[in-house]
């Protein structure tokens, strides 16, 4: 409950960034990219295939220009206010917390223990919170560590709110030692948690291996023998109910554990069906109006996250029943992740710029409502169902609510009090194990609305652009806070290899959405997405398509060096190339820069886009075509994570460090036999090839429709952006490009030389 007075001022405060310098520069890098192709129109029957090739390339980035136009035009995001929260609201609404496991071999339990104790010790009422975590390898190593978790809580909870600690995960807060000579309570309270995290690190790693016997373990693992990944009944298991519910400072939040159904002849749809299962298990259990999300390597770095996000949802500066979600960018503590940095900073404003950003799947607090199916046009003025829409639809008769909910009658009625937005639940947790365990069965969705209009959405690996574009689609709007320090910090899969993978994954799903009927240009027409918010969408919905172009245009200047003709203007209009490279480089250094970043970090990130955009991306096109031929599904691969000891970005005073480069590993590029680099080491070597043509004069002169230096220029610009890979040929181990790689790019090279110089 708020104060809503309209003299106050607004619990949030929409800032914009719009720059009509900016925009300028925007603008004349699409006039310059237009000039180009106009240039080639006229000159198209003087030159031969590659000039051809080069127009239909520069056709695609012009494209994808006016799109990152239209998507930075107005960048926004939400500023909270959270003294005016803490003045004006007396009663804070309840929230659910989620997060999502698959693998404890890839996901290590150690890293889930350390998310889910961020998330516990929160700078929120403890009677308003409830942790869920899905374990979807149905692992009793899992459950055995957030049971060992939950005994730490009942420390950790009380130890951060006493001391106000910055940084609520124990494997960040305690990387360093504490330099403190008093031996005041702090610090012997500081020594006794830490021995006790050191503790629960070394029971999590004994148990770790096929040697463990989690029979002798005790009767609460009887649930998890004769189990197997993929086949296994639905487990539910709450490890800590706070029964006093009073909202103590040393009280510890719900915790509840569960495993959904999997039967090997079902598809089980991935993330997307585990959130779905979370959301019928907390509707069941507490049905909190408001549903947080967040993966098992992405902990809360900022105690009042949770408040920051209810100041958008009970804020007065805009109708708070139009926003769906709050997203939180995805920031990391490890890794060579600036580039996803920077993207979000200006891709993911412009996006709250026009309706609000997209779901990111990981950082985000949604409305149950609206994950419900609910339209904004089903809402009255004050957020009340609207006396039309349960007329029309008999949104409330129990008969709609079975076809779309399911036939659990408790999952029907927690339903129709979450829509008429009832307080939650009074019984214990407990009280509901029998209701939850029955909509955790494989056959529970069979002809229901989950994943079609209701929950996350199915039919793409992207669950979270997906679902995304469906909540926009109904009319919803989203809020984007960028705060400091981040909310959340994560970490990146390791080395190249699973960067890889986690990009093909995505390239992979975003693709899948053109399939299916959340197709952005369908939604600009006929349904309530706005047409800049579509055409927003359809940026990162393409990504995988644009590694054909990109691809074709690393290979035109080698092909024209060997082939002895021209790919660039000549004379006075090879300088809109020239502008064009130079005010992109200029540009894109900008940004890197104006966020903190080094010259090293912007050129790492450009070679590692390219070589993304031609490896991992290129691959996704024969995913979706063997999808669309019904060949094959794509498939859902959990990317490795690790928890790194440097890199730490904000906390607590001496225990707080900056990686300082001394790690010679540090930045060198992973490879392996995967085809992921069969690519990226076809396209060095070709290029390679033909700046020795070049080098050695062996390329045919002539005259003016012949290549030039420029051409050459721009066989160095690519191994430039290669530099991986020119490295990689030196290197052993899984730093150096494998002889299998080599040997067949090295084949693909010599036809590609063959066919060039062919007349």
């Amino acid at each position: 409950m708020a104060d809503s007075s309209s003299s106050l001022p607004p619990l949030c405060e929409r800032i914009s960034y719009k720059s009509y310098f900016l925009r300028a520069v925007d603008l004349t890098i699409l006039g310059l990219l237009f000039s180009l192709l106009l240039y080639r129109i006229r000159h198209m029957s003087q030159n031969d295939t590659a000039w051809v090739v080069a127009f239909l390339c520069e056709c695609c980035f012009t494209f994808i220009w006016l799109l990152i136009t239209c998507i930075k035009w107005s960048p926004a995001e939400h500023k909270p206010y959270l003294d005016r929260l803490d003045e004006r609201v007396y009663e804070l609404p309840s929230v659910d917390m989620f997060v999502t496991t698959a693998d404890p071999v890839r996901e290590q339990p150690i890293l889930v223990v350390n998310t889910v104790l961020s998330l516990l010790a929160v700078n929120y009422p403890v009677n308003k919170l409830a942790c869920y975590v899905s374990d979807d390898g149905c692992s009793p190593l899992t459950y055995f560590s957030l049971k060992e978790a939950s005994k730490f809580a009942k420390i950790w909870v009380p130890f951060c709110k006493k001391y106000n600690v910055k940084v609520r995960a124990p494997f960040r807060y305690f990387l360093n030692p504490l330099h403190a000579i008093d031996d005041s309570e702090f610090s012997r309270e500081w020594e006794l948690t830490k021995r006790e995290y050191e503790e629960l690190v070394h029971k999590v790693e004994d148990a770790t291996g096929d040697s463990y016997n989690w029979l002798d373990a005790g009767d609460d693992f009887e649930a998890f023998s004769n189990t197997k990944r993929n086949d296994h009944s639905t487990i539910v298991k709450v490890i800590w109910e706070n029964k006093e519910g009073v909202g103590d400072e040393k009280e510890v939040p719900h915790f509840v554990y569960i495993s959904r159904e999997k039967k090997p002849n079902r598809f089980h749809h991935y993330k997307a069906g585990a959130m779905n299962f979370l959301v019928r298990v907390s509707g069941l259990m507490t049905n909190a109006p408001y549903m947080l999300n967040v993966d098992c390597d992405m902990y809360a770095n900022e105690a009042d996250v949770v408040r920051q996000a209810m100041c958008i949802f009970m804020g007065g500066s805009m109708n708070p029943d139009h926003c769906a979600f709050v997203q939180f960018p995805q920031k990391f503590y490890d890794s060579n992740s600036d580039e996803i940095v920077v993207l979000q900073s200006y891709v993911g404003r412009g996006f709250a710029g026009i309706q609000g950003p997209s779901y990111a799947g990981s950082g985000c607090f949604h409305t149950r409502r609206v994950m419900y199916g609910l339209s904004v046009d089903d809402l009255e003025d004050d957020g009340n169902l609207s006396s039309v829409a349960i007329a029309t639809r008999k949104l409330l008769a129990e008969e709609s609510l079975e076809r779309d909910f399911g036939k659990s009658k408790e999952m029907v009625k927690s339903v129709v009090d979450a829509l008429e937005r009832k307080s939650n639940p009074q019984d214990t947790l407990t009280t509901s194990l029998e209701a939850a365990q029955e909509v955790g069965h494989c056959h529970y969705e069979y002809r229901t609305n989950w994943g079609k209009t209701v929950g996350w959405l199915y039919d793409s690996t992207a669950e979270d652009a997906h679902t995304s574009i469906g909540i926009h689609s109904r009319g919803w709007t989203s809020s984007y806070i960028w705060p400091e320090p981040p909310a959340f910090l994560g970490c990146m899969p390791p080395g190249g290899p699973e960067a890889m993978l986690q990009m093909r994954r995505w390239a992979t799903g975003l693709l899948e959405i053109l399939f299916t009927k959340q197709n952005p240009l369908i939604g600009s027409f006929c349904k309530k997405i706005r047409f800049r918010q579509s055409l927003a969408y359809l940026y990162i919905f393409t990504w995988g398509l644009r590694s054909i172009p990109e691809l074709f245009y690393c290979l035109l200047p080698a092909y024209c060096v060997l082939h002895s003709s021209p790919l660039f203007p000549k004379g006075v209009c090879l300088g809109i190339v020239v502008t064009l490279v130079g005010m992109h480089c200029l540009y894109t250094l900008w940004e890197f820069m104006s966020l903190g970043f080094s010259l090293r970090s912007w050129y790492a990130s450009q070679s590692f886009w390219r070589i993304i955009t031609t490896g991992s991306w290129l691959f996704s096109i024969p995913d979706i075509i063997l999808k669309l031929l019904g060949v094959s599904n794509t498939v859902f691969i959990v990317t490795k994570k690790t928890i790194s000891k440097t890199r730490l970005e904000s906390g607590d005073g001496p225990s707080q460090i900056e990686d300082d480069g001394s790690n010679p590993e540090s930045g060198k590029f992973e490879f392996d036999g995967s085809v992921y680099f069969l690519p990226g080491s076809f396209i060095l070597l070709v290029n390679l090839t033909a700046i020795a043509g070049f080098s050695m004069g062996l390329q045919r002169s002539s005259g003016e429709s012949g290549s030039s230096l420029i051409e050459a220029c721009g066989c160095i610009l690519v191994v430039i952006l290669f530099l991986p890979f020119l490295i990689g040929l030196f290197e052993k181990g899984k730093y150096g490009i494998p002889v299998s790689t080599l040997s067949k790019a090295a084949f693909l090279a010599v036809l590609f030389v063959v066919f060039s110089v062919r007349k």
